[in-house]
């Protein structure tokens, strides 16, 4: 036992960290720190498997049978938390109210307002960039954008340019996404 123990921690665990390091490869997208986390997993198992191991198999695969066993029992539970906090994630742009005229995102308090922004400034005045953002939407999304500026209400938008809910709601996903926003950025 007590060769095994030399083995393994000598020069800092290095046998028991490569050890560590090819489970891991096999999951890949591992940061420094859950490294390290498993690194800790890992001390945590040698000393069972130390206490456990009766030499009816090689020590080496009966650790690392262990350490795989252990490994993947703690990524399906991080998995399992992050799958679990992504179900109850919300959009912004979720409709609230009986009505469903408001959203998510007009119940923040904030007095930042992207379409503002776009419409704020004189045309000529607009930099290289707001002029991109502009390019990428449609004539129907600039419409949308300019009276949301001009602080009309959703059905009144929907009202004043005869679309149906659908179409201001696309509308307003082109306006707001990432793809079209980035530019700004």
């Amino acid at each position: 036992m007590d060769k095994n123990l030399v083995t393994y921690y000598d020069n800092n665990a290095a046998k028991l960290r490569r050890t560590v390091d090819k489970i891991l490869m096999k999951f890949g997208g591992i940061s420094d720190k859950d490294t390290d986390d498993f690194y800790s997993l890992a001390n945590e198992v040698f000393v069972n498997v130390m206490r456990r191991y009766d030499d009816s198999q090689s020590f080496d695969a009966y650790l690392y049978s262990c350490l795989l066993k252990k490994i993947k029992t703690e990524m399906t539970r991080r998995n399992r938390e992050k799958r679990m906090t992504d179900r109850m994630t919300v959009s912004i742009d979720m409709p609230v109210g009986n009505d469903g005229d408001d959203t998510i995102g007009d119940l923040i308090a904030d007095d930042f307002v992207i379409e503002r922004e776009v419409f704020e400034k004189d045309e000529e005045k607009y930099s290289r960039r707001m002029l991109l953002y502009l390019d990428r939407l449609s004539g129907l999304q600039r419409e949308v954008l300019r009276l949301h500026t001009d602080g009309y209400l959703p059905n009144e938008i929907r009202e004043e340019l005869h679309i149906s809910e659908k179409q201001y709601a696309d509308c307003l996903a082109a306006i707001r996404s990432y793809r079209n926003i980035s530019v700004l950025l």
